[in-house]
């Protein structure tokens, strides 16, 4: 055997041992998420009839775009706050209500939420969520905001959130918001509450 072809099956068994080590380490991630490779972590699918329910609020930029209004929606329930998490990103992933708009880039998809015990919580987007992102500091925000208070609003466990892009951290998402650690809910960006 010369050098050569030796170099070349060489090369062929370690291409062949990291195709099998990522495909393992990507399905063992899916087991532990519980998610359907076929379909986006950003797509609800439909409501199963009798398919317990909760109401959420989820926030979306006001029409004037000044700042964000609170909206209930009707979520799925889950069990424990992580999946329950997961279910209130989706819904939020979701097109806002007219005549409201959504801070959050077109084409976002959420790979998973992790809450700590505690009250921790990391959420974690896609790439896309940074990519498609219009940049400003308003729009940045209101981007970190929305992820924020719909979390800490509807989950008591969830004091603070810390957004991830595709695994990792990052300093931020277009420059002005810093994302190095979990951050609180902050009202100041939110409608205040009506006066009856």
């Amino acid at each position: 055997m010369t050098i050569v072809t030796r170099y070349l099956v060489l090369t062929a068994v370690a291409l062949a041992l990291v195709g099998v080590s990522s495909w393992l380490l990507v399905r063992d991630y899916l087991d532990r998420t519980g998610a359907d490779p076929g379909q986006p972590a950003g797509a609800t699918a439909p409501a199963a009839p009798g398919e317990r329910r909760i109401k959420a609020t989820l926030y979306y930029v006001a029409e004037d775009g000044s700042r964000l209004v609170p909206a209930e929606k009707d979520v799925p329930f889950a069990e424990g706050t992580s999946d329950q998490a997961r279910r209130i990103l989706e819904a939020q992933l979701l097109p806002p209500p007219a005549p409201l708009l959504t801070a959050i880039p077109m084409a976002t998809t959420l790979r998973g939420v992790y809450v700590g015990e505690s009250g921790d919580a990391y959420a974690d987007f896609g790439g896309s969520i940074r990519t498609n992102h219009p940049g400003g500091s308003l729009n940045e925000l209101f981007t970190v905001y929305v992820i924020v208070s719909a979390l800490t609003t509807n989950l008591p466990a969830i004091t603070s959130v810390q957004i991830l892009v595709d695994g990792h951290e990052v300093d931020t998402l277009a420059g002005h918001v810093d994302l190095r650690r979990p951050l609180p809910k902050s009202p100041q960006w939110l409608e205040p509450p009506a006066v009856r």
